[in-house]
């Protein structure tokens, strides 16, 4: 079940949040920043990872760790973008067929890791690019079937919980 809602991803009650990066990120934008902020811990486990593993776009990362309040939270980057030309540089542009390979994979992770709920932005849309009206459908096709409340996050209102 998807479900459209308006507010402050970071105050989800959801189990999982996943957002849209690329391979090495710097985590210096948009909900990613926002998130780093929060996690810092997070990224550094990223880098870490993407060091050691080299990912490619269309694949994804799963952190888990304890938020605010002591709530344990899972953080899960879909690598919609193509990584940066050079280090330190800013990440490509997403591409399509990478979001879907990406959100394929999260479907996977729900129907086999057993996460009961998830939270995902306008994926690929803000820094990554693409237009809303071709996401939108790979969302649907590849989670809309998954079992689980799926909040999609439209408008973002910051410090606003959402009805979820």
């Amino acid at each position: 079940m998807i479900k459209e809602v308006e507010g402050d991803i970071l105050l989800s009650r959801a189990e999982a949040i996943a957002h849209g990066v690329a391979p090495s990120d710097h985590f210096n934008t948009g909900l990613a920043h926002a998130l780093r902020e929060h996690y810092p811990v997070m990224v550094k486990d990223f880098r870490h990872y993407c060091q050691q593993n080299h990912p490619h776009p269309g694949g994804l990362w799963q952190w888990a760790g304890v938020g605010e309040q002591g709530k344990a939270i899972t953080i899960i980057s879909l690598l919609t973008q193509e990584p940066s030309e050079g280090a330190g540089g800013l990440p490509g542009k997403a591409k399509e067929t990478h979001v879907g390979h990406a959100l394929k994979a999260l479907a996977k992770l729900i129907k086999d890791g057993g996460i009961k709920s998830i939270a995902l932005p306008r994926l690929a849309t803000g820094v990554g690019g693409l237009d809303w009206a071709h996401v939108r459908p790979l969302i649907d096709k590849h989670l809309g079937d998954c079992g689980i409340p799926v909040y999609l996050y439209v408008t973002y209102h910051a410090g606003v919980a959402a009805a979820e």
